[in-house]
């Protein structure tokens, strides 16, 4: 088989580049190593910022989340069971949406089918090769078979574990890395959200996040230590831990039931230089991993598909490659922007296991300051809703 770019993982960010450049006349096939329906089960998060909303349009694939989604005008943050508001739209003019990355996933699927694209699932064993030369390839094996893909270039869009960063020598490869003693316990339940907007808190208990998906679909998030046996959190003890650490108002308000899905995820930031090596690319997950704090993770794959995109147009529509070669520094002067801003909120927001009196109390004072200036209100709404690209 021949493609012009072969993409590796069919996961949001795979899929809305292959969408992005075959509605630009350039061919791709996507190659998943799961099922669909795996890919489609993943909860993930819902929280999109304006730049990912304008490119999920610009795709063709934003009419259900205009319909469905919720834009969001603010946030509200807490800190000692009380809490005040950020208001997006009047400090820097912009929103949020709130529209779960499962449902973005199924809208580009159902687009990829409709304008007949190739995504390949349950694909083996894929590795790249001739990544420094003109002529790269791709195998895999499916059916009890080896398949070879020839391309232009080769994008990886395969997570943290996949085998796209690992063909990048480890004398060129740098990485960098926080891990973060502490994990985030998360249910999903059929109940209407207790807030019309995501609350954020700082308890000295631990943190803890409101949010939501739909109407009757709420998301609710609890810091916990990373090893915690999972049945240790009885639907009982959840909420009543909930209850102790978000304000009073929202405690009183709040509607529980039983929970449909309960997990615990690690937290780490996580970078990698460069996101070029020959003919490979890297994009979101395979380069880095933000702590789901500043809700980025997903957000951050768009603006590299962005950069990514806007280059491989200019590489095939103009013969002109320096937006390519400019790629990996473009994209990773906002990624570490966004690192930043994903480490102040998980720093700022977080009871650490050494923490002392003093930090905690530092803590609140930022969050008073926060609560007292338009300033600074201001600095974190503009990286909230997205720094432009």
């Amino acid at each position: 088989m021949r493609t012009q770019v072969c993409i590796i993982g069919g996961g949001p960010s795979g899929l809305i580049l292959s969408q992005l450049l075959h509605k630009a006349g350039i061919d791709t096939v996507v190659l998943e190593r799961r099922t669909r329906d795996y890919v489609l089960s993943r909860i993930r998060a819902g929280v999109l910022e304006f730049g990912a909303v304008n490119m999920l349009r610009k795709a063709g694939v934003g009419a259900r989340m205009d319909r469905e989604g919720f834009v969001h005008d603010g946030v509200y943050l807490a800190a000692q069971n009380r809490g005040f508001r950020i208001d997006f739209k009047r400090l820097v003019g912009k929103q949020v949406m709130v529209y779960g990355q499962t449902e973005v996933t199924q809208d580009l699927y159902a687009a990829r089918d409709a304008m007949g694209g190739v995504v390949i699932h349950q694909a083996e064993g894929v590795t790249p090769h001739d990544l420094k030369t003109d002529a790269p390839f791709v195998t895999y094996h499916r059916d009890g078979a080896e398949h070879r893909i020839d391309c232009d270039y080769v994008i990886g869009c395969d997570g943290f574990h996949g085998v796209s960063r690992t063909c990048i020598p480890a004398s060129v490869l740098n990485t960098y890395e926080r891990v973060y003693p502490f994990g985030w316990l998360g249910v999903l339940s059929q109940t209407p959200p207790v807030s019309d907007e995501l609350i954020y808190a700082n308890h000295e208990r631990g943190f803890a996040l409101c949010s939501m998906r739909n109407e009757n679909l709420s998301r609710y998030y609890l810091q916990v230590p990373v090893d915690d046996p999972i049945e240790k959190w009885t639907d009982a003890a959840f909420w009543d831990e909930l209850r102790r650490r978000i304000p009073e108002d929202a405690a009183g308000r709040i509607v529980t039931g039983a929970a449909i899905e309960k997990s615990i995820a690690p937290l780490r930031s996580f970078v990698a230089e460069p996101m070029r090596w020959g003919r490979l690319f890297l994009v979101g997950d395979a380069a880095h991993i933000v702590p789901p704090t500043g809700a980025k993770g997903l957000n951050l794959a768009m603006s590299d598909v962005h950069y990514l995109y806007e280059a491989l147009l200019s590489r095939y529509n103009d013969r002109d490659e320096a937006a390519l070669d400019g790629y990996s520094a473009c994209a990773l002067a906002r990624i570490w922007k966004s690192t930043r801003f994903s480490w102040w909120m998980t720093t700022t927001l977080h009871r650490f296991p050494d923490q002392a009196g003093f930090d905690q109390r530092i803590q609140e004072t930022e969050l008073a300051y926060l609560e007292s200036s338009d300033i600074a209100q201001a600095a974190l709404a503009e990286n909230y809703v997205g720094l432009p690209y």
